[in-house]
């Protein structure tokens, strides 16, 4: 096995434990709470999957970008959330059971959405494009269900377990995850230097705040719930985005890096805001 599969598996393994690690925290079932909120619910779906791809189609159709960017940031808008989200959102003071139940209702409306949203657009640009509903299924179901459901199985079943080891397998897989993706990187540096320019950056950029923005603003009057769904709506799961683009166009390779240019620099930009929402948190505590 060479090199690049043994790190893209470590990758993988580092995600899944860190998913595993957030149900754990999340505790029991109590994740299906969301479903008790229809109303924020049905806001968090809409921040997600009709606002960022309404805003995608319209950059595409009013600027002339790269047709990678476009492409990527089409694809990313209707990806669901990011495994490695939650603890980043739980750490800015999401609400845990919410932040789970959004990974888990995220990741079931994108094998919906995804293979629909994909044929939607292409017929806005003229291309006949279809996805298998096994496509998205695949990626979400080893990287946010399966782990999502251990967790919860083994929180229920064995709390002491999940309290005892819960924070040590986060760490263990966030640093796993970090050592593991800085090659990746060096690996890539060439490719994502070539993306830099045509406005790619300001494109993403704008991408993450209109995200932030939007969540921010339906996510409700809960402070928690809204920096949940900001970050949820800004970040969206790279590996979807990627499977879909190796269906629908194989040969485009010119796309990938700007998706993995968009996870560098969301991580980045997110900073602020996450900061910004920790403060007044805070302030909320001690008011």
């Amino acid at each position: 096995m060479s090199v690049a599969k043994l790190v893209g598996l470590g990758i993988n393994l580092s995600i899944w434990l860190m998913v595993f690690a957030v149900a754990l925290s999340a505790g029991a079932w109590r994740a299906r709470t969301i479903f008790r909120e229809p109303a924020l619910l049905l806001r968090s779906l809409v921040a997600m999957y009709v606002v960022m791809p309404f805003f995608a189609v319209w950059v595409a159709l009013n600027f002339n970008l790269n047709r990678a960017v476009v492409t990527a940031l089409i694809l990313l808008a209707l990806s669901p959330v990011p495994p490695l989200l939650p603890s980043k959102q739980i750490k800015a003071g999401g609400n845990t059971h919410y932040v789970v139940g959004l990974l888990v209702v995220a990741a079931l409306a994108a094998i919906l959405v995804v293979p629909a949203g994909v044929a939607a657009i292409g017929r806005v640009f003229g291309y006949d494009l279809e996805v298998p509903f096994d496509v998205t299924a695949r990626v979400v179901g080893i990287s946010v269900i399966l782990p999502l459901i251990l967790g919860l199985v083994v929180a229920r079943t064995w709390p002491a377990f999940a309290e005892k080891f819960g924070g040590p397998i986060a760490t263990v897989s966030s640093v796993l995850l970090l050592v593991l993706f800085l090659p990746v990187v060096v690996m890539k540096w060439s490719s994502l230097a070539e993306q830099t320019g045509n406005f790619t950056i300001v494109a993403i950029l704008l991408f993450i705040a209109v995200g932030l923005v939007a969540g921010h603003l339906l996510g409700g009057p809960e402070p928690d719930n809204r920096t949940a769904l900001a970050l949820a709506t800004a970040t969206r799961h790279p590996g979807v985005a990627i499977a879909v683009l190796h269906v629908i166009a194989p040969a485009a390779e010119d796309v990938a890096p700007v998706v993995l240019l968009y996870l560098l620099v969301g991580i980045v930009t997110s900073v602020p805001y996450i900061k910004w929402r920790t403060r007044g948190r805070g302030a909320i505590k001690t008011g």
